[in-house]
């Protein structure tokens, strides 16, 4: 029998409410790979069963504010909709920003009367990610009919600026995560999404080797939900650890060793950990919610995730001691022939890689390139040691046999109410002093509105239609807005800047 966890909740009219204030998004991810292409949807006793797209998690929704913003109903973010920061039409190279410029100007941008924007931090930044897209590293042409890892029906997006000399993926995007430690040879780093090739990675705060200007990035501005990547761990004493703020549950240990992706989805779809048998092989995004932004190998001496996880040691490329890559269910697809032949890793320690220096002399140097907390891919079959100076422009280490961390949804005692949105809906999301009560019924309604001490902080009666609710007297925080009618009873979370 399945055990059922408990934790923090608000009991409102009979229902415990799960108080979850950092809801991932799912990958997007909806066709299936084996270890190289496309193949149909696996069944649970096939090969490749268990991978992304077999579990379909929070799916994105966005809406459109109209007014140069874009709302994600999900993580209750609020986002600038475009990095074209001069409004010229265009996004290119003209719009870039050095770190310290995009963190300046966050200081200073307006947008559809708020003055509340922030430079995303690195997780905020990924729950933007989109895998349906499509790496183009080593393409050569025209971008008309690329597919990047953002949606772009909701956001402006660039692809690198040719005609200034960049590369098609010179579309990094910057981000206030700085790494704890230093890429390179002693570089400043911030972690940056790059939503051209589908990953993490770090880079100089400052000039690259060689240059005299500072790394321009791409901007998106974002406000809103102060609590988004905040975790919640709660060690179950079982093997598990559970997050109150995701709403997931993970493996306390991971499994020891290397395996090939393929393995490793066996392995998840087989284990039995605190007496659950539900576990499934993260995805990207799943999994990039426990790194640990404020811990590196060469500043904590160790792994890049909370210590109330246990996290096995590796001897490295360079025989010194770190820790492991971790497998994703994601396919990392790009657009060659063998679209599916690398799959997502999330790295807890060091994101090696193997420098030629100087360039073009044959003398190679094992530095962290990327970081711990990058998330880079890796073949998903194949023998290492074909790839003795790793892979790609900064030599990235190439292991194939990566560890796993198990992942599953936790069961909430009573979950919150899903309504039918085209009958009540709150917006906007995340909201400040007032905001909007929409029902479709013309019905007189009450609205009660608790804290998450089960407090009833405000209450609003003998309404219909569309209202205004002024909640200017209430703190920011989290809350439970319940709606009562003649007939049923509905409850929403409301989130207050």
């Amino acid at each position: 029998m399945k055990k059922t966890i408990f934790f923090t909740a608000l009991i409102v009219a009979g229902l415990q409410i799960f108080a979850q204030t950092y809801r991932i998004v799912d990958t997007g991810q909806e066709t299936f790979y084996n270890s190289t292409i496309e193949i149909s949807a696996p069944i649970a006793t096939d090969s490749f069963y268990g991978q992304d797209a077999n579990y379909q998690g929070n799916q994105a929704s966005y809406t459109n504010n109209g007014d140069g913003t874009v709302t994600d109903n999900v993580t209750n973010l609020m986002w600038a909709q475009t990095c074209d920061l001069n409004g010229d039409g265009t996004i290119d190279a003209d719009d870039k920003l050095s770190y310290t410029e995009a963190m300046a100007a966050a200081d200073t941008f307006s947008l559809a009367g708020y003055n509340d924007w922030r430079l995303p931090s690195i997780k905020e930044q990924y729950s933007l990610i989109n895998f349906s897209g499509i790496d183009p590293s080593g393409y050569e042409g025209s971008t008309d009919g690329l597919i990047p890892f953002i949606d772009i029906e909701f956001f402006g997006f660039g692809y690198g600026d040719e005609d200034a000399g960049e590369r098609i993926i010179d579309a990094q995007m910057a981000t206030s995560t700085l790494y704890v430690s230093t890429t390179m040879m002693g570089a400043e780093t911030m972690f940056g999404v790059n939503f051209a090739d589908g990953r993490i990675k770090g880079y100089e705060t400052g000039a690259m080797p060689g240059e005299t200007e500072d790394k321009q990035y791409y901007v998106y501005f974002v406000r809103g939900n102060s609590q988004y990547g905040i975790n919640d761990f709660i060690d179950n004493s079982d093997g598990t650890v559970t997050d109150n703020a995701t709403g997931l549950m993970w493996s306390k240990n991971d499994n020891g060793e290397g395996l090939t992706w393929e393995n490793a989805l066996s392995y998840a779809e087989g284990a039995t950990i605190g007496g659950y048998d539900d576990w499934r092989l993260p995805n990207a995004k799943e999994l990039q919610s426990i790194i640990d932004y404020t811990r590196s190998p060469a500043t904590t001496s160790s792994a890049a995730i909370d210590p109330i996880f246990n996290c096995s040691t590796i001897t490295d490329e360079g025989d010194e001691t770190n820790y492991p890559f971790y497998w994703t269910g994601t396919t990392h697809i790009n657009w060659t022939e063998q679209a599916g032949g690398n799959a997502a890793y999330l790295c807890f320690g060091e994101a090696l890689g193997f420098m030629e220096m100087p360039p073009e002399s044959g003398t190679y140097n094992l530095l962290d390139v990327h970081g711990a907390g990058s998330q880079r891919s890796d073949p998903k079959t194949g023998n290492p040691e074909d790839y003795p100076y790793g892979h790609g422009p900064q030599g990235d280490v190439i292991r194939i046999y990566n560890y796993v961390r198990l992942v599953r949804d936790v069961e909430a005692n009573v979950e919150l109410s899903n309504f039918s949105q085209d009958k009540f809906a709150i917006y906007p999301i995340p909201t400040s002093d007032y905001c909007n009560i929409k029902t479709s019924e013309n019905t007189i309604y009450n609205i009660s509105i608790f804290d998450y001490t089960g407090k009833q902080v405000s209450c609003y009666n003998n309404l219909s239609g569309i209202n205004q609710i002024n909640i200017s007297n209430i703190d920011s925080g989290i809350y439970i807005v319940q709606i009562k009618t003649n007939n049923q009873i509905k409850n929403l979370k409301l989130i207050k800047d």
